[in-house]
Order: C-alpha cells, then structure tokens, then sequence
C-alpha cells in the first residue's frame, strides 16, 4: 500500500492539526464501524458470531505491529486502564517523571495508597526529557520497574528506548505509547509493557486499545484487576478460577467487539502500509512547520532532531503574544492545542498542503498584530 494510498483515507477538513489530541476517525475504521453496527442492528441468525471474532482479530493486528505473540496482548479500552493494571500489578519501587501525561503519575500512587505494594521514586528530568543519563543517575536497587511515555504529550520528545534498556537491566520497562504508537516505527521489543489507545495517531477512535506484555512482565505482574473473562474458561460458572496465565488474565470484561474492530482494521492497514513509511511522511512535515515557525521567528521548544522527535510541535511565543498565536490560529481555522503559553501542532501523513497553507496565513497574521 502506497503512502498516497494511506493519506487519502483521512477526510478531517483542512486546518487540522490536533492529533496528539485526537485522530479523526480514519475512513477504514468509519466503515468497519457502520458495517458492524448494522450486522448488530439486524442480527440475522448467525451473524453475531462475527463479533466473537473481533477480540483474536486486534490481538492478531497488534501482534504484526508489535512483534509479539498474540496470547502476549490483551484489548483495553483506553491508555489508562491498561496502565492502571500494570502499576497496580507490581511490587517495589517504580521510577518515573511525575511530569508525564497524568495517566501514569496518578496510576501509581493509586496502585500505592491501595496496596502499598509499589513505591512511585519521582525522576528529576532534564528539562523535562526522560533521558537514560538521568534514568542511570537515580536508579537504585529498590527500584523493580520503570516508566515512561514513548513521546512526551507536552515537549514532543521521542523517547530513546533502546538507551533506558541499557542502563535499566532486567527491571520491567513499562511504556505509554499513545503519543506515538501507529508513526514511530520504535524497538517495542525492548519494552516489558506497552499500552496504548488507538483514538489518536492511529484514529481507530475512543474506546480502543492493547495492553502488550514481555514474558518478564508475565511472570512479575499480579493481575489484580482480574475478572471472570480473564480466566482459562469462557464462563466459569459456580466456580472461581485463578487468572490465567496469558495476557487475558488483565480482562476485566468482555471486550466492545465494534471497537476492537475498529482498531484492528487500522493496525491492519498500518502493517501494509508500514509505520516507517508513515514515519517518513511525518517527519517531512514536521520539518516543514518548524521552518514556517522559523520564518516568522516563533521559538520551538520541542526538539529539532529528528531523532527526538515524532509528530509533535510545539511553539513558545513570547508570553505577552501567546494569545495572539491562539487567536490567529483559531481565526484561520487551525485547530491545534493551546496549553500553559504555549502552542502544540501535531501533524500526521495526511497533513495536506492546504492545511499548511492555513498555518502560513495564521502565522502571518500573528506577525502583523505581534509588531504593533
């Protein structure tokens, strides 16, 4: 599948910019999502056994992304939940930013105030980069696991996995991958746990997810919020069975079938286009943007290095034009986020050149009213 062919399945109006936010729903997982509501609504004889078939299909989809065996992935219906199950699943020091996305953060000292099990250790970063020189400086034998965001929802950092593996040995690396997952083609291999949901670089839409598990964190984690649809039997009835051994074992329920196929026919669609193809398309058009915000000499304070980066920009106006920048953003009908004096443009392969065009116009009326 061409990068041409992927693009044309993004139909949001031009203007857009807001992915790290929320993906608008991508065209395939629209029709799989009204293809299945109508076999729901009609529910022919016969034909809701489809729905059973949804919950191996995401697995299956997920399990070519990743490269892990699909009995190693569990559906969840968001981020969060998945990170829930794994920070209340460990025992012993975590050590993580309490700057990350808030899902992390406040999932660990739940996970503490609840069992007392795990010990948040709070990271000082370097200058908000969770880096494995300071990860080195602050590890010490309490610490069992550690956890970060694959890019960073506020700075736009990439993460360098592969660098944290090293200095953090056989203790459990659990990633937040939602910033990334679906553009950065990244060594997933290297992680014990990875979560992520599919309403945002994948535009699978709210209520999607996976929750993927190394053998390590197999054996390590407790499956504490276990339910009767993650045991070895599909209905236990009169009876209380321990959780499985697989991934299943971190079911709460049963899975939302149109969900699940609505994430996988976009991880499907991903393994044939290829994330480093994706990955490609976006890194042009980041460095697009960071030379329009260059042009009208707006500072970015994400990364420049391609390396360091994903799909994320994020401006720094001088603090008295910040509200310019919305304005003229908003007026041009960019949609982008605003947060705490600063501008977040999240651009994908579908980023049009109209809708760069709409970011120029914006930031050249943000000059004009900014000089007087």
């Amino acid at each position: 599948m061409s990068i041409e062919e992927y693009a044309a399945g993004f139909t949001e109006e031009p203007g857009y910019l807001d992915y790290g936010r929320v993906g608008p729903i991508a065209s395939v997982a629209a029709e799989e999502t009204l293809a299945l509501t109508q076999v729901l609504a009609r529910a022919r004889h016969g034909s809701l056994d489809v729905m059973r078939e949804q919950d191996a299909r995401v697995r299956d989809a997920a399990s070519a992304l990743l490269g892990l065996p699909s009995e190693q992935i569990v559906a969840q219906p968001n981020t969060t939940q998945g990170l829930m199950h794994a920070m209340f699943g460990l025992t012993g020091g975590v050590l993580l930013s309490a700057g990350e996305f808030p899902s992390l953060p406040i999932a660990a000292v739940r996970a503490r105030e609840a069992l007392h099990a795990i010990t948040p250790v709070w990271l000082e970063t370097d200058h908000g980069k969770v880096t494995p020189a300071r990860i080195r400086e602050q590890l010490d034998p309490s610490v069992k696991a550690v956890a970060v965001s694959l890019v960073d929802s506020r700075t736009g950092y990439l993460c360098d996995l592969e660098g944290i593996r090293q200095v953090i040995g056989d203790r459990l690396l659990i990633v937040d991958a939602i910033q990334g997952f679906g553009v950065v083609d990244a060594p997933w291999a290297l992680a014990d746990v990875v979560v992520t949901g599919g309403q945002k670089w994948c535009r699978a839409g709210w209520g999607t997810g996976v929750l993927a598990l190394s053998e390590r964190a197999l054996d390590r984690l407790t499956p504490v919020f276990s339910g009767f649809t993650g045991t070895e039997e599909d209905e236990p009835w009169g009876e209380v069975p321990p959780p499985a051994s697989s991934a299943r074992a971190f079911r709460v329920t049963n899975p939302d079938p149109i969900a699940e196929a609505r994430f996988a026919v976009v991880l499907e669609q991903l393994a044939r286009v290829g994330v480093p193809q994706v990955n490609a398309a976006v890194a042009e058009r980041v460095s697009r943007v960071i030379e329009l915000a260059d042009e009208f000499a707006i500072a970015v304070a994400s990364s420049r290095d391609e390396h360091e980066r994903a799909g994320i920009v994020v401006l720094e106006p001088l603090a008295e034009q910040a509200t310019i920048l919305s304005a003229s953003l908003h007026n041009h009908g960019v949609t982008a986020t605003s947060r705490q004096g600063r501008v977040r443009l999240s651009v994908h392969a579908g980023t049009t050149e109209e809708t760069l065009g709409m970011l120029r116009d914006a930031l050249v009326s943000y000059s004009t009213a900014a000089s007087y």
